[in-house]
């Protein structure tokens, strides 16, 4: 800092300083921003702020969401009409990650009035998208945009969704105004490259991507339309523009046999990542019926050999389950997630046969205070034959099922030093009694000791499983960025 008043501080050219400040996190920018006039005016120049990755609201800073809307303001103001790429988050209400305490969130059987505090973070979201979406409108630089919001959230009293915008103070004109200039930006939009928008509440309509400009329909890699409630959110019509996508993110229900034929035409691009969604509690107003047959996948596959295709299935019944595991899908991830509902050793031995030779993770989830055991009735645990079968198996994730001390080892022998992620939670973990009479000492140093060995690396149990229950539409859309970058 005593260098800023020195001369030779002051004497360095702005390019030089422009340069040394480009090492620095937007955070450090920010900060040191107000150490002077001159570096606050070197920090603002467009080179620095190509890129801007922003978490705003969901106590993340201490303060919820509103208290974070001035920042985001001067933000999106200084820097929304030339950033190159940027990564919002919004969760405008500190724990709307789950259920409030005092209010019940606004569902089918809930009270038709919003409770206050609910109807404070709806505003706050409203003003949130509002402000980003004002500022990024005529940006034809804009390479990148991924949004995702914390507002659509499954929960055992009912889903939050669009209809409850509609309460909020001049809400229908916002949410007007916001799919409009979300529109205009897709039509000044010149050279975008990925477009995601996971779980926005009243941003994107069926109508939207129609507004997409010729030239970033021809530049665009990457589009993941997220959205629990609204019907298919792109027609057929819309993806035939998209020749060049090489990932793709659906709700599955949305995912149609004329789409799947659309993207297996040889004229295309071939898709390198799939990513889809299926959620349970959606299907009572998106079904399943019209969703890709084995032949639509075998089409798809013969044109598109590298495709991979992550799925994550929440709260969804084994019979739905089973109705969408077609064997030519090329299932390299696969994430089961579930409050009630719990998944067959039936279902755990189809996936072990059918994608033996393309499942690499494997996440078996279950937010419930009784943990079933897949071994009942059998002579083998189904995990343990997975881990034989499938081969490429490098990530491997379990809480909410019983898991036999003994299957873990058998597992970590299996896999080996290939099993590059094994995470079970110690509420997951159970001892057979019969075979603790044979082992000297304590049972769970046992364990660790013989899973260590056979992975070849130090091993414990999860001992917090809020580590392992993250919220998992966040997951999701965490997940499918990386997934989609690993092209």
């Amino acid at each position: 800092m005593a260098l800023c008043g020195g001369v030779g501080a002051m004497a360095l050219p702005s390019e030089l300083i422009v340069h040394i400040f480009s090492f620095l996190s937007d955070r450090d920018k920010l900060r040191a921003s107000a150490v002077c006039s001159r570096w606050r005016e070197c920090l603002f120049y467009p080179a620095l702020w190509t890129e801007l990755k922003l978490r705003i609201g969901g106590g993340c800073n201490n303060g919820g969401g509103s208290e974070e809307t001035p920042r985001l303001e001067f933000l999106m103001r200084k820097f929304g009409s030339f950033v190159r790429e940027l990564q919002l988050e919004l969760a405008p209400a500190d724990g709307s990650l789950s259920p409030l305490n005092n209010d019940q969130p606004p569902g089918a059987d809930s009270d038709p009035q919003l409770s206050e505090r609910w109807r404070d973070a709806m505003a706050t979201y409203l003003d949130q998208v509002l402000c980003v979406f004002t500022s990024i409108r005529n940006n034809r630089n804009l390479q990148k945009l991924s949004l995702y919001a914390d507002t659509c959230i499954l929960q055992q009293e009912g889903q939050l969704d669009s209809s409850n915008l509609h309460q909020i103070h001049q809400g229908d004109k916002k949410i007007n105004e916001i799919q409009q200039l979300f529109m205009e930006l897709l039509s000044n939009s010149r050279q975008l490259r990925w477009l995601s928008c996971s779980f926005m509440l009243g941003l994107v309509t069926p109508c939207s991507l129609a507004c997409l400009s010729n030239p970033s329909a021809e530049t665009l890699q990457h589009l993941s339309l997220l959205d629990h409630q609204l019907g298919p959110l792109i027609s057929p019509s819309e993806l035939d523009r998209l020749s060049n996508l090489h990932s793709l993110a659906l709700d599955f229900s949305d995912l149609t046999s004329e789409l799947c034929g659309l993207l297996a035409s040889p004229r295309r691009t071939p898709l390198h990542r799939l990513s889809l969604l299926l959620n349970g509690a959606a299907l009572e107003f998106k079904p399943l019926e019209g969703t890709p047959t084995e032949d639509d996948w075998k089409a798809l596959v013969r044109v598109s050999a590298n495709l991979r295709v992550y799925i994550m299935a929440l709260e969804v019944d084994s019979s739905e389950l089973l109705r969408v595991l077609k064997p030519s899908l090329p299932l390299e991830r696969l994430h089961l997630d579930s409050y009630s509902t719990v998944v067959t050793d039936a279902t755990l031995e189809l996936i072990s046969q059918q994608y033996n030779k393309t499942l690499s993770h494997f996440l078996l989830l279950r937010d419930n205070p009784d943990f079933p055991d897949l071994t009942v009735n059998r002579n083998e645990d189904p995990l343990v034959l997975l881990a034989w079968r499938c081969t490429k198996l490098a990530v491997l994730v379990i809480h909410g099922y019983t898991v036999w001390s003994h299957n873990l080892v058998a597992i970590s022998r299996l896999r080996g030093s290939s099993l590059h992620a094994l995470t079970v939670s110690e509420e997951s973990i159970d001892f057979d009694p019969d075979q603790s009479v044979f082992m000297e000492g304590d049972p769970v140093h046992n364990l660790v000791k013989e899973v260590s060995l056979g992975l070849g690396r130090v091993w414990r149990p999860c001992l917090d499983s809020s580590l392992v229950l993250s919220e998992p539409t966040q997951h999701f859309h965490h997940e499918l960025h990386t997934f989609s970058m690993g092209m």
